[in-house]
């Protein structure tokens, strides 16, 4: 027979409902229930909620799993939102040996991005202001890292993704994979990307201007570095002068992940780099990967 802890009331109410879960033949699952029972009812008893706000709260949860489908996902931006994906993220990527910083995935990851030769234009549509980015990847000694698979992707000059516009942008746009040589460096062209908003068409986006937040992730590159021996890299490089490098929507920026960008005025350099615009941007990003 299930063990109690008295009857329910308002003192001990977190007590009894955990005390009723003492059977679960899951340590791990007991563990994780008795802290959320816990500070579920913590928050409970600070907030002190009407019925009518507590209805408001579940119509909320409900809205949000009822937009969620195929291929969006809004308890993920609920997440986000609140800071927990970076947090778990970071609970699980810590890096005590000096290795680059993890920060989310996003959304608009593709799989099976064309492999493309190192210096290879990733903009297949000439659209935005030109960009090269470089740099290295380098081992916590400070050795030089060889066959590093580098995916790379980021959103257009208009701050989408190729997948938010098919027909507009061609397939694999601004999307590409490199592997460094023995020097362990690379380099790539591109756009300089844009900031955009996450969506906010559902109840996280009504929340969010209910807080009085914007939607908003500002400008970056995102990066997934794997090697042999090595923890794979999950990351982004951000634009240090977007104007919303401080309040990015769902904390992705981290400040050892601002990268130099740099306005390159120089008409024969461009021309050398197959640029017609007489200028270009420049990034230079190093990368340490942890063992």
């Amino acid at each position: 027979m299930t063990q109690e802890s008295g009857y329910f009331s308002e003192e001990k109410s977190a007590e009894v409902v955990i005390a009723r879960n003492a059977a679960c033949p899951s340590p791990r699952l007991a563990q994780v229930m008795e802290v959320i029972t816990r500070k579920l009812h913590e928050a409970v008893k600070e907030i002190e909620p009407t019925e009518a706000e507590w209805m408001q709260a579940l119509q909320f949860l409900t809205a949000t799993g009822q937009i969620c489908n195929d291929w969006r996902q809004e308890w993920i931006l609920f997440s986000d939102v609140l800071g927990v994906s970076m947090l778990v993220d970071a609970i699980n990527h810590r890096k005590p040996d000096g290795g680059s910083e993890n920060t989310v995935l996003g959304p608009f990851h593709v799989a099976n991005a064309p492999q493309m030769p190192m210096g290879a234009n990733i903009c297949l549509d000439g659209k935005g202001e030109d960009m090269v980015v470089s740099g290295s990847v380098r081992d916590t000694e400070g050795r030089p890292i060889a066959g590093v698979r580098m995916d790379v992707w980021q959103a257009n000059d208009e701050g989408f993704y190729d997948v938010q516009q098919k027909g507009i942008q061609p397939d694999f746009n601004l999307r590409g994979v490199f592997i460094t040589g023995s020097d362990g460096r690379y380099w790539f062209k591109a756009v300089k990307p844009k900031f955009y908003p996450i969506p906010d068409d559902g109840p996280v986006g009504k929340l969010l201007g209910a807080l009085g937040r914007h939607p908003y992730r500002p400008a970056h590159l995102h990066f997934i570095l794997q090697a042999e021996g090595f923890q794979t890299l999950t990351t982004h490089i951000f634009d240090p002068d977007c104007r919303y490098i401080s309040s990015d929507a769902v904390f992705g920026v981290k400040e050892s992940l601002l990268a130099d960008f740099r306005k390159i005025e120089d008409p024969a350099q461009a021309e050398a780099m197959g640029f017609k615009s007489g200028w270009f941007w420049a990034v230079d990003y190093d990368f340490v990967l942890a063992h």
